[in-house]
């Protein structure tokens, strides 16, 4: 297997160079003398720092899969292949994903030999915890993937054998037991602090987020055969989960620029590019301004400020292709009350394909670190050092997550207690958490605050009260549809629910039914013809063509619209 195949550049020269592969993997592999007088390994905190970097990078936006994934759960759009579900098998962002994995994988299983050779407990499990959370996450994404022999190149073993997914999930709920076993035991002089850059050494918080992620995997598989019920019974009774925001697992992300850009990858993708990748949805607007027929129709989002900033001013017409003569916007899609302006999921419009910088809406302060929309416009590239500063942090699993996940097994009869309670409490965590990105920001902006505002009172009340009155299959998509809502920027969990659930409804172009609202009162309509879809839903991602070309274990080449997850219903 290419573990140690440079990463494949996609829109970026960025690149995490593994630590271990350069200290340890290699001089193991080749060195034939060893000068005990150098070191050969690397530290305890160099390799745990260096390995949540990696895993904060696992399924980002600009290099990695992030822009697919918001694109197939339409949290975004796209002109790239992601469109229409098209992503083919040679994906630089995919295969940047696999090689970042297996790199990062291999740090791990050194990290946990050093750490239980000098037995330093804690390190030891948190590595676990990493390692089964990428490990899940290869598996959600791929299917079968290689795992037992995958980082055994010192054995001889180049080419590793893909393991059953299921098989890998049953070694992902045990990892979590033995890591939250290592950091209880909390033994060894030696501990993390600041080189633990997710939870600062706090051992409390690791075993928080141990319960708390293996309830989300629990979650995710309670409809399969072989679901643990006596573990998932246990878990419930134990009761150390998220409490708060301050327990979210995230990477944050700071204004730095150099050496490195430590911004957030969404805003580098945005802000700082000369091309999107990513557009903003406008299925998603529609929902979030209460266009959309079927759900929270007439309950326009209070977030829509913070998750977009329009270039354009209400009523102006876009300053790229607009027509001041003809009042043409040259828009595929221009909502003129507020100045949104994006592309389609799976346009054949004549305006899809028009260059459109100064026009386009971009992410917000939420989840990108860009501006919020006060709704006076203005070009990013014209405010320069005002167009935001990308603070904004790599959401992984957090507390409003937490929060869905339980009214979602209420819902379904798992847990106890009133599900209307938990989603209420869900979405206000959910706002609360807008407010916190926002309060860590440094924008020059006056942004208001969200919480306890009339605004957002408003829309809770008018949620509960369609939950109240809805069918049960109609709750769930409520409460799926405000979990993919309070995600945005984090599409991963998002991909796996409207796999697990259905929902929320994405934007269907085969519908024969109007699939958007907007009408502008103009000459200019949306045509529901323009949007076609010519690929199926893709139900897992392709395996690197360039892992099979190399792997002579590998399996042949999978369909992914036919490939299921094993807990894909």
């Amino acid at each position: 297997m290419k573990l140690f195949n440079k990463i494949r550049k996609n829109k970026t020269a960025l690149v995490l160079l593994s630590v271990t592969t350069l200290f340890t993997s290699c001089s193991d592999y080749l060195d034939v003398d060893k000068d005990t007088d150098s070191p050969t390994v690397a530290p305890l905190n160099y390799l745990l720092t260096n390995i949540e970097l990696s895993v904060s990078q696992v399924g980002d936006f600009y290099t990695s899969s992030g822009g697919i994934l918001a694109t197939y759960t339409h949290q975004m759009t796209s002109r790239e292949e992601e469109d229409q579900y098209g992503v083919r098998v040679d994906n630089g962002s995919l295969s940047n994903d696999w090689n970042n994995i297996y790199l990062t994988l291999t740090d791990i299983e050194t990290l946990i030999k050093q750490g239980t050779e000098t037995g330093n407990s804690v390190y030891v499990g948190i590595a676990q915890l990493q390692k089964a959370y990428i490990m899940s996450y290869a598996v959600d994404l791929w299917g079968d993937v290689p795992y037992t022999e995958a980082t055994q190149l010192t054995s001889g073993k180049v080419t590793p054998k893909f393991d059953n997914q299921k098989e890998i999930y049953a070694a992902v709920f045990k990892l979590i037991a033995d890591g939250k076993a290592n950091i209880t035991a909390n033994l060894g002089l030696k501990k993390p602090g600041v080189d633990d850059i997710f939870y600062g050494g706090s051992t409390s918080k690791w075993i928080k987020f141990a319960n708390t992620f293996k309830l989300k995997l629990y979650n995710q598989t309670r409809l399969t055969s072989d679901f643990d019920q006596a573990g998932f019974t246990a878990l419930v009774a134990e009761n150390n989960f998220f409490t708060s925001k301050a327990d979210d697992f995230q990477f944050a992300r700071f204004d730095a620029i150099s050496p490195t850009n430590e911004r957030n990858k969404l805003f580098i993708e945005s802000y700082e590019s000369t091309q999107f990748g990513s557009y903003q949805s406008p299925w998603m607007y529609e929902i979030l301004k209460g266009m959309n027929p079927n759900i929270h129709t007439s309950n326009p989002d209070p977030r829509i400020k913070y998750y977009y900033y329009n270039q354009l001013k209400p009523n102006q017409l876009p300053v790229d292709q607009g027509n001041t003569t003809t009042g043409n916007p040259g828009a595929d899609y221009w909502d003129k009350s507020t100045g949104f302006f994006s592309i389609r999921f799976g346009s054949t419009g004549p305006d899809r394909d028009k260059s459109a910088e100064n026009s386009y809406t971009y992410p917000g302060i939420f989840p990108a670190g860009g501006r919020y929309d006060d709704g006076q416009g203005g070009s990013v590239s014209t405010l320069k050092a005002f167009s935001g500063t990308g603070i904004a942090p790599k959401r992984i699993l957090t507390y409003d997550e937490f929060l869905y996940i339980q009214a979602e097994l209420m819902q379904a009869g798992k847990l106890s207690g009133s599900v209307s309670a938990k989603l209420q409490e869900a979405i206000t965590a959910s706002f609360a958490k807008v407010d916190d990105v926002v309060s860590k920001n440094k924008t020059t902006q006056t942004v208001p605050v969200l919480t306890g505002s009339t605004a957002v009172t408003t829309f809770i009340t008018k949620v509960m009260a369609e939950f109240a009155s809805a069918s049960a299959a109609k709750k769930l998509e409520i409460i799926m549809t405000q979990k993919w809502v309070a995600t945005f920027g984090d599409p991963m969990d998002q991909y796996t629910d409207y796999r697990r659930t259905g929902f929320p409804i994405l934007a269907n172009p085969l519908s024969t039914t109007r699939e958007y609202q907007l009408d502008n009162g103009n000459a200019f309509p949306l045509i529901d013809s323009q949007t076609v879809q010519n690929n199926p839903f893709q139900w897992s991602m392709y395996w690197p063509q360039s892992e099979l070309n190399s792997n002579a274990k590998a399996p042949g080449q999978k369909n992914p619209s036919t490939y299921k997850i094993f807990w894909n219903n």
